[in-house]
């Protein structure tokens, strides 16, 4: 596919950018929508809810090794026949969801899901950026994980009310409606790409090589550690509003939304600005986290500051998801497909470690509030992490040269050394013209 022109940085994005967020809604509605019908789901299959929450766990592993694995696995085949196909297995997942018999069977539909949900969203991530100039890719991911967001407001909540009112299969049925609309859209509107050939095709060897680039695994510890601290706190918010703040468990749902709402708005906020302002929406949108879960932790016993501290930490850890998205596009620009894949990856292992951690300190008799202290101190360390990262970025002589045009030069997929060139009045490195290496924009 041809590079996309550089228009003005408030162009419109291509409709195929809102295809991919519709389909992230349903895969994420999926992803998160256990959490509201756990209990029922327990009861017909006669599982605790321990064992039922293993289901939540297996959705999260899954999708920590199956970005990579399928990102590498598709590499050559074209993005949009990788799309259709991981979303039609994604739909079967959710059929076999529905008609489960047992535990065992709805285990492993959800790892099937899992699998295809992670390798949709780093090809679909690659495939967003790809539509868009560079100046444009923090809006691009912002609209795919907007469709995360919405999902938390409307599809966890309607999910729940459905596995209540019309039993928990009901809601695998509904996501796997949602994933047929999807599919209709990509299918429809996602544009035809051809696999390059020649010198150009994609090589595995060649695009592992951006692994042995620091600001690649400080982006990938950055984005780790913001889920963490965010995911430690979330995944007990309802028994430290209840046990902890006072509310009945009627709020707690309403709480969720609000949380959900938030996170819309940070997603709105970081994908408005992050193009213009890469590190400082990094540094200001986590610093921002660590601060609201201190405060929660100090004031967890009051109904109305939990409440509203919910809200703001739905907008300050999603205003720097676009951010992370995009930073990590920006220094693994050389392997764009394994790039999302790692940010995939990333995501769910702090998903996955956070309410470990935070399980861990409530075994240790410390209380719901030590949760809040627990994502405090995860955020501090993405906070430490960024700061690392923008120093090796500004220091003299180090380039932000991620891959070349073609021909010579420096393999793709590896950072080069090549004398510092003045900011750009954005913050960007422009190249010089001569020159036949592409550079990341990233700006601070």
């Amino acid at each position: 596919m041809p590079a996309p022109s550089a228009p003005g940085p408030r162009a419109r994005l291509p409709i195929a950018v809102y295809v991919l967020g519709l389909s992230v809604f349903a895969l994420g509605t999926s992803e998160f929508m256990l959490s509201g019908i756990l209990q029922p789901l327990a009861r017909d299959l006669r599982v605790s809810i321990p064992q039922a929450g293993l289901l939540v766990s297996a959705f999260a592993i899954g999708m920590v090794v199956g970005a990579p694995v399928l990102a590498a696995a598709t590499l050559r085949l074209p993005r949009r026949t990788t799309l259709i196909s991981l979303l039609a297995l994604f739909g079967l997942g959710q059929v076999a969801g529905a008609l489960s018999p047992s535990y065992s069977v709805l285990f492993v539909s959800r790892v099937v899901s899992a699998l295809a949900c992670a390798g949709f969203w780093a090809v679909g991530a690659a495939v967003a950026v790809s539509l868009v100039p560079v100046n444009a890719r923090a809006r691009a991911m912002a609209v795919m994980v907007g469709g995360l967001s919405i999902a938390n407001i409307a599809g966890v909540p309607a999910g729940a009310l459905l596995g209540q009112h019309a039993g928990w299969r009901s809601a695998f049925w509904a996501v796997a409606v949602l994933t047929a609309i999807g599919l209709v859209g990509v299918v429809a509107l996602v544009p035809r790409t051809e696999v390059p050939t020649g010198e150009d095709r994609p090589q595995l060897r060649r695009e592992l090589t951006i692994y042995k680039d620091t600001q690649v695994w400080l982006a990938l510890i950055a984005t780790a550690m913001n889920g963490a601290a965010v995911f430690a706190l979330f995944s007990y918010l309802s028994p430290l509003l209840t046990d902890t703040a006072g509310l009945a468990e009627s709020w707690v749902p309403g709480v969720l939304v609000l949380f959900g709402v938030g996170a819309l708005i940070g997603t709105f906020i970081g994908g408005r600005i992050a193009d213009a302002h890469l590190f400082g929406t990094l540094f200001g949108g986590i610093a921002a986290s660590t601060v609201v879960l201190t405060v929660l932790a100090l004031t967890a016993h009051s109904p109305i500051a939990a409440v509203a501290l919910s809200l703001m930490l739905g907008v300050t850890a999603f205003t720097t998801a676009p951010a992370l998205n995009a930073r990590m596009f920006n220094v693994a620009n050389a392997a764009p497909t394994l790039a999302g894949a790692t940010t995939t990856a990333a995501f769910n292992i702090g998903n996955t470690l956070g309410p470990w951690l935070g399980g861990v300190t409530i075994s240790a008799g410390w209380g719901y509030p030590s949760v809040a202290w627990t994502g405090a101190a995860l955020a501090a360390v993405a906070v430490l992490t960024t700061a690392l990262a923008y120093r090796i970025h500004r220091a003299p002589g180090r380039s932000r040269v991620v891959a070349v045009s073609g021909g010579g030069g420096v393999p793709s997929g590896r950072a080069a050394t090549s004398p510092r060139r003045a900011p750009s009045p954005t913050g960007s490195e422009a190249p010089s013209p001569t020159s036949t290496t592409v550079e990341a924009t990233e700006t601070h």
